[in-house]
């Protein structure tokens, strides 16, 4: 067994790099208030620190993408003053770079192929007595004679380490809290963690502004791209808009969406929803002109290779 490992991310300051952060949505419906949140701080934050800001369409789900959406969302955004500075991506038109990294994952043996079904994972877990969900590694030494459903990245005994700029320190051992996880589903789709790590990668984005319900989700995606050779990331995960019964907001729960009609008062609530007091602009030029320069004062750290400061 090989001996547990505590992974430090390096702090930002010893990258000195242009700051590139992205939004990232889902086109499974048009955006809803957490969603526009989000995009709302991941432009703030690239604007404070006088960076780039991509738009990528994360649409690797045809099942339950939303024909039209992606259009929509791009259209939602501009109306509220956001456009990506570069163009467009869409993750449908990158799986030919997913399988280029998938096959190197696989000849450096960080990739295997899964013979177990949801059901059978669950029965393994009770048995075992580990958290619901967790693989149990039963197909890590092979699949003997069973067809490959899906394909998992091998983790190992170690505990991630990294800072968030909202949440403060972050610490995970992925083995133990989510088990070897997939990169590619067993309907041969490639998983999120595999596409977006590689996407981030290729785009040169190094600093990640998103919602809190993707906190869990960072120490996969940092063991995946060291495995890849991908620079580390900045993080940011933001509070998280719910509705009336403290429901995060999603597309799946039917969120509504968000109008275009009075923009100026939509951003207002969000900012506070962010941690700060209204503004009171009288245009939009105005409020985001006085919003970036008052997430420069809160988050942004003078030059974008520094750590961020925390709330207080």
């Amino acid at each position: 067994m090989t001996a547990a490992r505590e992974i430090n991310e390096p702090q930002r300051n010893r990258l000195p790099t242009p700051y590139v952060g992205r939004f990232a949505p889902s086109p499974t419906g048009p955006l809803h208030l957490g969603s526009l949140a989000c995009a709302m701080a991941s432009w703030l934050d690239a604007r404070a620190h006088d960076g780039v800001w991509l738009v990528r369409i994360e649409d690797i789900d045809p099942p339950r993408d939303m024909p039209g959406a992606d259009r929509l969302i791009l259209e939602m955004l501009a109306a509220y003053g956001m456009t990506s500075d570069r163009p467009v991506v869409w993750q449908h038109d990158r799986g030919a770079r997913y399988e280029e990294i998938f096959k190197r994952l696989l000849e450096d043996n960080r990739v295997y192929g899964c013979a177990c079904s949801r059901a059978e994972i669950l029965a393994e877990d009770a048995r075992l007595g580990l958290a619901r969900g967790v693989y149990p590694g039963t197909c890590r030494s092979g699949t003997h004679g069973r067809p490959v459903r899906a394909w998992r990245f091998r983790t190992s005994p170690e505990t991630v380490h990294f800072e968030d700029r909202e949440c403060g320190p972050q610490s995970q051992n992925v083995e133990a809290a989510v088990g070897d996880f997939v990169v590619r589903r067993a309907d041969g789709l490639w998983a999120y963690q595999l596409a977006v790590v590689v996407d981030d990668a290729d785009q040169g984005v190094t600093d990640v502004v998103r919602g809190q319900d993707l906190l869990d989700n960072t120490p996969r995606q940092m063991l995946l791209a060291r495995a890849i050779g991908a620079a580390p990331l900045r993080y940011m995960h933001i509070p998280l808009v719910t509705d009336a019964h403290g429901e995060k907001l999603s597309k799946q729960r039917h969120a509504a969406p968000v109008g275009t009609e009075n923009p100026l008062a939509v951003l207002e609530a969000l900012w506070v929803h962010l941690g700060f007091e209204r503004i009171g602009a009288d245009t939009m030029a105005s409020f985001w002109r006085c919003a970036v320069g008052l997430w420069r004062e809160r988050w942004a750290c003078g030059s974008p290779s520094m750590p961020g400061r925390r709330r207080q």
